[in-house]
């Protein structure tokens, strides 16, 4: 008997957090005024800057690009000889 009561308390409690449950409309029109009002502002770039800022990016790109590189054959150096090791020891 005892747990149907707790099932009861349950549902009850449910009930009565669905009712607290604000709409999407509600939601939406507390909303409004916030979206209307934010006005986002860019700072224009000049091309010479544009470029600079590719270039930026260009080398970036070219360095993590060797430092993958470089990582994945020291692994590989560092597998092989392991497993080098393992096979000479037995």
């Amino acid at each position: 008997m005892g747990y149907g009561a707790q099932a009861n308390n349950i549902v009850r409690n449910n009930r009565a957090l669905l009712k607290k449950k604000r709409t999407f409309k509600e939601i939406k029109n507390s909303y409004i005024g916030y979206v209307e009002e934010t006005k986002l502002s860019f700072k224009e770039l000049t091309p010479f800057e544009q470029q600079k800022i590719r270039d930026k990016i260009i080398a970036q790109a070219k360095r993590d690009s060797t430092h993958n590189i470089k990582m994945g054959l020291i692994s590989f150096l560092i597998l092989s000889l392991i497993i080098f090791g393992i096979y000479k020891l037995f």
